[in-house]
């Protein structure tokens, strides 16, 4: 039985998964030699190259796609009738893999297209001071904000800032002329 006559799910499936798990997931060690002996043995392995580069065409094509199931519908139909391309089985195949995988490919393709810390976390609380140098200064309020940043595979490093009312004014102030900027592009004519 040739690698693209093969209609069985589970194998299809199961090589979907270790083609995200090597592509979109960062999971080296996935050979071609481990899939094919796994999940497709009586498939040659000069019959089973063109096939798994077929599979992982298809999914980077939806993954850089970022298609919704509209589209995904529309291209696996395309594919379908194309000479070579792929059967129907097949397509319910990767069609039901898409659905249930998509949120997690598209979140690490987007971890994976960051080059600076990004903000993972972020949270704020009013405490009263209750020491400082300057009596005056005791139970006066404070804002504390702590910001989780990191990168795609790194720990997190956490940013603790403090401000008191004129600080805070001072960035509310800052916000609203941001705020008023972004309204005057929006609402500006091409």
């Amino acid at each position: 039985m040739a690698a693209g006559e093969v209609e069985g799910g589970k194998p299809l499936n199961g090589l979907l998964n270790a083609l995200a798990q090597e592509t979109f997931h960062g999971h080296p060690g996935i050979t071609e030699e481990l899939l094919r002996s796994q999940l497709y043995p009586e498939v040659p392995p000069e019959e089973f190259r063109p096939f798994l580069a077929k599979m992982r065409g298809i999914l980077k094509s939806i993954a850089s796609a970022d298609m919704d199931f509209n589209q995904l519908e529309a291209y696996l139909t395309a594919q379908t009738k194309k000479q070579g391309g792929i059967t129907s089985d097949q397509a319910a195949v990767i069609s039901k893999f898409w659905k249930s995988h998509k949120t997690k490919i598209r979140e690490s393709l987007m971890n994976q297209s960051r080059w600076n810390s990004g903000l993972r976390g972020l949270s704020w609380r009013v405490d009263g001071k209750s020491q400082s140098r300057h009596s005056a200064q005791i139970h006066m309020p404070v804002a504390v904000i702590e910001l989780e940043l990191g990168k795609y595979g790194q720990e997190s490093e956490f940013l603790c800032l403090e401000f008191d009312e004129v600080k805070v004014n001072q960035i509310l102030k800052t916000l609203s002329e941001v705020e008023e900027s972004i309204t005057t592009l929006i609402s500006q004519p091409n």
